[in-house]
C-alpha cells in the first residue's frame, strides 16, 4: 500500500456545537447533499444547484488571521457561500453554520410545557415573521442566513446597514413570490429587536484545536473500484511540489465553476488538489511598483483592493455575481478558467496586469493577453499553476472604467464586459496610451488592437472616437447566442467607447456620480461610504 493511502484522514469541521468527522463520502459530495441526506439538516434547500438562487446559502466560519482585522467577529471570519457547489472536504478545519443553528443561539424561554411550547426565534427570523418576509418559504432559509451574516457583521461594528447595503448583501438570494420589499424591511427590523449574538468562544476553541492537530489534508474515498484523493496542502511550496507530482489532478479553488462541472455536466474529476488552505496564495499586497494579488485571494477581497485604488471599478465589483460567489470564488480562478465572458480579465487587461505562473520552483510571468491562446485554451504547461496577478501601480493612475452589460442587473452573466483605461498627454488633449479590453466579443477575452491604434497619438475628440468605433468592427466578429446577438454586442461595445469619451473628455466630462447607478440609489453602499468612494 502506498504512503499516500496510509496517510488518509477524515474531513473534520465544526457543526451544530461539536467537531464532526466525515469519511467514506466521495470528495465531490456537496455540502448541501451532506446536510440534507447525511446530517438530516433539511432547512437548507436545493433550488438551482448551481449557485444562482441562494436557497442553499450557509455561512462558513474560519479563524481570522488577525482578530482585529475588518470583518473579524470574535476571532472568526464569517462569510456566506452556496452549499450546493461547495465540496464537503473544503470544510476541513472550518465551521459550518446553517439555519438550524440560529434557534440554538436564543435563550430557552422560562415557561413552557409540552402542551404549550414557547418558540423563541432569532431576531433575523422574528423580523421575517413581523414583516411578512416569507410566503412559500422555500427561499427563506437562504435569505435568513444571508441576513444573519449581515446582522453579525454590523452588530460587531456597532452599525446598521443602509437599505441599499442590505440589497447588495441579498443580491445572491432570489425570491419568486414574496418580493424583496418585505425582506428588506425585515433586514432593517432585525436591528430593532433585542440583540442575540453568536458565542464565538467555543467555535474558536474548536477550530484552534483542529488547526493545532491538523496537517495537510489527504482525504480519499472510493468511486467504484477506484480511490479518488482530495489533497489540501497548506504551503505554497507543498502545493507546487504536489502539482508537479500530479499534473493531471484537478485544481480547485472556490468551486464556483468546478462545482457546476459535477452538478450539471456530471464530470468525473478524479484526484483533486485544493488551494484554499494555502495562506500564501491569498496574499494581497503592494510590492514596489505593483499591486500583487495571490491567485487564491477571493473575488471579494481582490476587487475590494482594486476599488480602494481605482474607485471607478466599484460598479463592476458589486455586480460581479453575488456575495456568496465572490466570497468563495477567486480572481486567479476566474482568470485561469479562460471563459470569454469572465468579468475579471477585461478589467485586469485594461490595467496591464501580468499573470504569474509556477511549476515546481520555477516562476514566470507574462502579460495577461498573452496567456489566452483560443477558446478555453491557455499557456499553462503540465504541472504548472497560476500563482498570482501583478498590476502596475502606474496603470491605476490612468482614467479607468469598467462596464458590465447583462439582462439582469444583479447576479447575472455578462453579455459583454469591458475594461478601459486612457491616459492623455500632460497639458494636451492627445491620447498617450489607451487600453480597450472586451469579454463576450470573441473566443477569448482580448484587447481591441485596431480601435486602440486608431486613438493613440490622436486628439481625444468625438471624431477620433467615431474612428475607433469603426475600427472595432475589425477587432471583433462576435457570435449570436441566448444572451445577445452579434449586432447587439458590436453596437453596445461601440457605445461603451462613446461612454468612455463622455466620462473622460477634457471639457464637461460626466462625473462618476452622474454615471454610476449607485448615485441614483437612496443611499450609497456602506462599503463605498466607508472607503470614501
Amino acid at each position: 500500500m502506498s504512503t499516500e493511502s496510509n496517510n488518509i484522514q477524515p474531513v473534520r469541521f465544526f457543526h451544530r456545537g461539536k467537531i464532526v468527522d466525515v469519511s467514506g463520502v466521495h470528495p465531490t459530495r456537496s455540502v448541501l447533499d451532506w446536510l440534507r441526506e447525511d446530517a438530516h439538516c433539511t432547512g437548507t434547500k436545493e433550488g438551482c444547484n448551481e449557485g444562482d438562487c441562494g436557497a442553499c446559502t450557509v455561512v462558513i466560519g474560519e479563524l481570522a488571521a488577525d482578530a482585529n482585522a475588518p470583518g473579524a467577529i470574535g476571532g472568526l471570519q464569517l462569510q456566506t457561500v452556496n452549499a450546493c457547489i461547495q465540496f464537503l472536504p473544503t470544510l476541513h478545519g472550518k465551521a459550518l453554520f446553517t439555519v438550524e443553528d440560529l434557534k440554538a443561539q436564543c435563550a430557552a424561554p422560562p415557561l413552557q410545557d409540552k402542551k404549550h411550547p414557547v418558540h423563541t426565534l432569532h431576531p433575523v427570523q422574528q423580523a421575517m415573521v413581523d414583516c411578512h418576509g416569507s410566503q412559500c418559504g422555500f427561499c427563506t432559509p437562504g435569505f435568513v442566513m444571508s441576513l444573519w451574516s449581515t446582522y453579525e457583521h454590523h452588530q460587531a461594528e456597532g452599525t446598521q446597514p443602509t437599505r441599499q447595503q442590505l440589497a447588495d448583501d441579498l443580491s445572491g438570494n432570489l425570491c419568486r413570490c414574496t418580493g424583496y420589499r418585505p425582506i428588506l424591511d425585515a433586514g432593517q427590523r432585525m436591528f430593532d429587536l433585542p440583540a442575540v449574538r453568536l458565542d464565538t468562544k467555543p467555535v474558536v476553541a474548536a477550530l484552534t484545536a483542529l488547526q493545532n492537530g491538523g496537517q495537510d489534508l489527504n482525504y480519499a474515498a472510493p468511486l467504484g473500484a477506484r480511490i479518488d484523493h482530495f489533497h489540501a496542502p497548506r504551503t505554497l511550496a507543498q502545493l507546487a511540489a504536489l502539482r508537479e507530482q500530479k499534473p493531471r489532478a484537478q485544481l480547485l479553488a472556490g468551486s464556483t465553476d468546478v462545482g457546476l462541472w459535477v452538478n450539471k455536466q456530471f464530470r468525473d474529476l478524479g484526484d483533486i488538489i485544493y488551494v484554499g488552505d494555502v495562506a500564501e496564495m491569498k496574499t494581497i499586497e503592494t510590492r514596489a511598483d505593483e499591486l500583487y494579488i495571490g491567485a487564491g485571494a477571493s473575488l471579494e477581497s481582490a476587487f475590494e483592493a482594486l476599488v480602494q485604488r481605482v474607485p471607478s471599478l466599484q460598479d463592476v465589483w458589486l455586480r460581479f455575481a453575488s456575495p456568496p460567489i465572490r466570497h468563495a470564488g477567486t480572481m486567479g480562478g476566474n482568470v485561469a478558467n479562460g471563459s470569454p465572458i469572465g468579468d475579471s480579465p477585461p478589467v485586469l487587461m485594461s490595467l496591464d496586469a501580468e499573470i504569474e505562473l509556477r511549476r515546481g520552483d520555477v516562476v514566470r510571468r507574462m502579460p495577461l493577453p498573452d496567456f489566452y491562446i483560443d477558446y478555453m485554451k491557455n499557456q499553462l504547461q503540465p504541472g504548472e499553476f497560476v500563482q498570482g496577478l501583478a498590476i502596475p501601480l502606474a496603470a491605476m493612475r490612468r482614467q479607468v472604467r469598467a462596464y458590465k452589460i447583462s439582462k439582469r442587473f444583479d447576479c447575472d452573466i455578462s453579455a459583454l464586459c469591458a475594461g478601459f483605461a486612457i491616459e492623455l498627454e500632460a497639458g494636451r488633449d492627445t491620447v498617450k496610451a489607451v487600453r480597450l479590453a472586451f469579454g463576450g466579443m470573441a473566443a477569448t477575452v482580448k484587447r481591441a488592437a485596431n480601435a486602440e491604434a486608431a486613438l493613440v497619438g490622436k486628439p481625444w475628440t468625438q471624431a477620433s472616437v467615431a474612428t475607433a468605433k469603426l475600427a472595432l468592427a475589425q477587432d471583433f466578429k462576435p457570435l449570436s447566442d441566448m444572451r445577445a446577438s452579434a449586432d447587439y454586442r458590436l453596437q453596445v461595445a461601440q457605445n461603451l467607447i462613446q461612454r468612455l469619451w463622455l466620462e473622460t473628455r477634457t471639457e464637461d466630462a460626466l462625473s462618476l456620480e452622474e454615471t454610476s447607478v449607485w448615485s441614483v440609489m437612496p443611499h450609497a453602499p456602506a462599503k463605498a461610504q466607508a472607503e470614501g468612494v
